[in-house]
């Protein structure tokens, strides 16, 4: 086959990374209208003070010792300082810096693995799957989701400098790359797992664990013989990923302290270390799936109660991740890339598979960001090798890309209208999940900010006949009693809150405030009290009602 001609190859490159900007955006353009959801976008910008203030001295200490949102990540508050900062708390436009992170990593994708591989059509490919495909609009289409487009923002340039120390070594080089993944976790933690990565790229495809010989010629005998190799010693490499893995090391224990110390990290004797290895092959089974088959997708998914998973459901979940992970290993020698891509799609996701439990979601449609990567370049590499063989090769991939990428652009769009407001995404939720005590609780909270009390009151029922335990629905529902005017009744919803959670500081000055509306201020002072033990900074709002 003739190379092809320079001209013509950079006019098709450039065509590519035209195709793909223009599919992302007709794909998320809609988020330019999309307001702020009331699941994580409080805390991290429309009630967060230092956020809203912008950029200020006292906002960027806060940023670097902020344990908020159960996570260290600075760079991800002083990115969202600088939105409002320069346009203020316009959720339109903080949605369109998600979206331009988006294309930009889409775009630094198919550059990093072209540049790695000398692959065109399949670094495009899995450029094209990760800009489309539905499991990433939760990262690109929530504000929240900040973190995962800025974090994966470094990780692709942290790449980018690691390949180019590979390929030209320098003190440089290597200085720039653990720099930008310094960077890179203190905008989401999750990418700790680098380090391992950088040796699957060092086997496949830098190639450096492989040796590589170049012949000179030998006067004597007229023959060329074997010079000494060209890549370093597997010792060497290890060696240089020690920074990476000590920079792995502080983040992961930062992270823990920061859950740990804010109450979200599960305790063993509540979810078992049995039942979280259940979960963890059940996630894995589950993100596998939804690769291929990405239906009901939503914001949370409820977390099974230890000991509701059966035993068949998690062994043959089990058996698939050890089966395939076996006969990835045999076939690893020859076909070198489904080894990176099935380690990268199983290694990146250890620090939020479940074994440490944050949060009360079984799994999440954003943490497959980056280790989806992996899966898409086992597809994008393997499917052309599976059909070498055939004649028509170059029209059944061509054509197969175009079909799978546009059904994947549409479904997208479609989920992606899902993020417009909260109503529309919780009832979405409530649609495609059963027992989602979180989703209902959230749509009340819509509701009630729309007015709609009654609705609201449903909402919450809903939610506390899933989980009676649930304090926050409790409380919401008191609140949407009380704007009714149904003081009793708040007054049994707030008192059922603190019976739950008695430090529940909220619900104690919700229900100082109920005891005032029907005339009880002794009750009320109780409740005050109770504030001020907490040094509750509300306490004196309180009194100050009580006092009038």
């Amino acid at each position: 086959m003739l190379p092809m001609p320079q001209q013509v190859k950079k006019t098709l490159v450039f065509s590519i990374y035209f195709a793909l900007a223009v599919s992302t955006l007709l794909v998320f353009w809609q988020v330019r209208n999309f307001g702020f959801i009331n699941y994580d976008d409080t805390s991290y910008v429309y009630e967060n003070p230092h956020v809203l203030k912008g950029l200020t001295e006292d906002g960027v200490i806060w940023a670097f010792k902020a344990t908020d949102a159960s996570n260290w990540h600075p760079l991800t508050w002083l990115s969202l300082m600088l939105d409002c900062q320069s346009f203020g708390p316009n959720s339109g436009r903080i949605h369109l810096v998600n979206l331009f992170l988006h294309l930009v990593n889409t775009l630094l994708l198919f550059t990093v693995l072209k540049k790695m591989t000398g692959s065109l059509w399949p670094s495009a490919f899995v450029a094209a799957l990760f800009a489309l495909h539905p499991m990433h609009v939760e990262s690109v289409a929530w504000i929240a989701e900040r973190k995962d487009v800025l974090s994966t923002f470094f990780f692709l340039l942290t790449l980018a400098a690691y390949t180019g120390y590979v390929k030209r070594p320098s003190v440089y080089r290597y200085m720039l790359s653990l720099v930008l993944f310094a960077v890179g976790l203190m905008a989401k933690p999750m990418l700790v797992t680098l380090p391992f990565l950088l040796l699957l790229l060092d086997y496949w495809p830098l190639n450096r664990l492989m040796p590589q010989t170049v012949a000179v010629s030998d006067s004597r005998r007229g023959k060329s013989a074997p010079a000494a190799s060209k890549n370093p010693t597997l010792y060497r490499i290890i060696i240089e990923k020690v920074p990476f893995f000590a920079l792995s090391v502080v983040s992961s224990v930062i992270t823990f302290l920061v859950q740990r110390s804010s109450g979200t990290v599960a305790n063993i004797d509540v979810i078992s270390l049995n039942n979280r290895i259940a979960i963890a092959f059940l996630s894995y089974a589950e993100y596998m799936g939804k690769m291929v088959w990405p239906q009901n997708l939503t914001v949370f998914y409820p977390l099974n109660p230890a000991g509701s998973i059966p035993f068949w459901q998690v062994a043959m979940c089990a058996l698939l991740l050890f089966g395939i992970s076996f006969f990835i290993v045999l076939l690893g020698r020859n076909k070198r890339y489904l080894l990176l891509g099935w380690f990268w799609f199983i290694g990146t996701l250890i620090p939020v598979i479940g074994i440490v439990q944050v949060g009360l979601q079984a799994y999440a449609d954003r943490y497959t960001y980056v280790p989806y990567i992996g899966l898409f370049i086992m597809l994008a590499w393997g499917l052309p090798e599976l059909l070498a063989k055939s004649p028509q090769r170059k029209i059944v991939l061509g054509v197969s890309m175009v079909l799978v990428l546009t059904t994947l652009g549409i479904c997208a769009s479609r989920q992606v209208s899902y993020w417009k407001n909260s109503v529309t995404l919780f009832s979405h939720a409530n649609q495609v999940t059963q027992n989602n005590y979180i989703a209902h609780n959230n749509l009340g909270a819509a509701y009630g900010e729309l007015g709609r009390h009654q609705e609201a009151i449903e909402a919450f029922r809903q939610a506390i006949k899933i989980n009676p335990y649930y304090a926050k629905a409790h409380n919401n529902l008191g609140a949407a009693y009380g704007r009714l005017g149904r003081y009793q009744e708040a007054i049994e919803a707030f008192r059922q809150a603190i019976k739950i959670n008695p430090d529940y500081a909220e619900a104690h000055l919700f229900l100082g405030y109920a005891y005032l509306a029907i005339g009880n201020k002794n009750s009320a002072l109780t409740e005050y009290n109770i504030l001020k033990s907490f040094n509750s900074k509300s306490a004196n709002n309180l009194l100050k009602q009580i006092n009038k």
